[in-house]
């Protein structure tokens, strides 16, 4: 019987040890396409997906720069959204941050081409200028409950400490029960030493990162308008949620208008995951998330998003993994496990 999805598009911090090598593992039937990529690598003097994917071993201090990282997890989420098969009914598309360039092309808003050559692009600007830096932190415990006394006492620690003088810090994407924070080193490292330690390892900086979703990328911005050809976006053939929650439908989409939002408010602006994935569930009702590659780090956040929402009635971390059990509704195609449900 058909299933009616939504796919979730993985931003970055996706492409680490375990996921070097998985354009070939999974999508060696791709070769044109991945050649098509690497022709636009070698014509901006980037060393190409293939080679780096297949090639050597995982450097962090490779890997995890955003001209390397950024095409290879758009290459690799990119494939696997084509691997789905018809029986799957695609309803919507969304994507975490960097994932929004993804869902672009997955929606067919830009063709494949274009949006390798979107996220390449932004991905090179950020690593050249590499503005600030991230981290994240917790508002929820093991539970996964929502706590919105402690979410509030964060976010006002945040706003107290952007307050003062040279330092810079905000919320940069509000990620189910987490809060991804950015800002300049004063403002992190500030931060850093009046939080507790929370699970054993948060606050944790997020490497190779800059203050994505903040006033701080303004230039990225501007640079993303230069070097972007706004005749490469057309109108989506699948609903997309953006970072603000907000639908851009097929057929009624205005252009020049989703142009400006994707090199204006969704790079300088906080981005809203949660509230994607809740307006997602609601107004499309899928029967699953399909979350693609690589890796898995988006799982924990689709679910938690799902149980601050009360989604179909689940409001704990056990609740919503005994509903997994019994009929899964968040598959992750970086898991192996999971990801042979899909492509079955």
């Amino acid at each position: 019987m058909s299933r009616t999805a939504v796919i979730i598009c993985p931003g970055r911090g996706t492409y680490n040890k375990p996921e070097h090598g998985y354009l070939q593992r999974h999508h060696s039937d791709k070769a044109h396409l991945f050649a098509e990529f690497d022709d636009l690598r070698r014509d901006a003097g980037q060393p190409e997906i293939t080679r780096l994917d297949g090639e050597g071993q995982f450097s962090a201090g490779l890997h995890t720069r955003g001209d390397v990282a950024s095409p290879l997890i758009y290459a690799a989420s990119y494939a696997d959204a084509l691997s789905i098969p018809d029986d799957i009914e695609i309803v919507g598309v969304t994507g975490n941050s960097m994932g929004w360039y993804i869902a672009l092309a997955v929606a067919r808003a830009l063709s494949a081409t274009d949006g390798f050559r979107v996220v390449n692009t932004m991905g090179t600007l950020m690593q050249k200028q590499l503005i600030g830096g991230q981290l994240i932190y917790p508002f929820v415990g093991e539970d996964w409950q929502n706590d919105l006394l402690a979410k509030s006492a964060i976010l006002d620690a945040v706003r107290e400490i952007d307050k003062r003088s040279d330092h810079v810090l905000a919320l940069s994407i509000d990620l189910g029960g987490m809060l991804v924070l950015a800002g300049n080193e004063a403002g992190l490292t500030t931060f850093e030493s009046q939080v507790p330690q929370a699970q054993g390892r948060y606050p944790m900086r997020l490497p190779n990162h800059a203050a994505f979703h903040t006033h701080l990328q303004s230039p990225i911005a501007a640079l993303g308008r230069q070097n972007i050809d706004a005749a490469m976006f057309g109108q989506p053939s699948i609903p997309m949620v953006d970072g603000r929650g907000e639908i851009w439908w097929p057929h009624s989409t205005d252009c020049s208008a989703l142009y400006e939002y994707t090199f204006g408010h969704q790079v300088t602006q906080p981005y809203d995951f949660t509230k994607a994935i809740q307006t997602a569930a609601r107004e499309l009702a899928p029967d699953v998330f399909i979350v693609t590659g690589p890796g898995n780090t988006l799982g924990g956040a689709v679910a938690q998003s799902l149980i601050l929402e009360e989604w179909r009635g689940m409001r704990s971390k056990s609740e919503f993994m005994t509903r997994q059990i019994a009929n899964p509704i968040l598959v992750s195609m970086g898991l192996a496990a999971q990801r042979s449900t899909v492509l079955l």
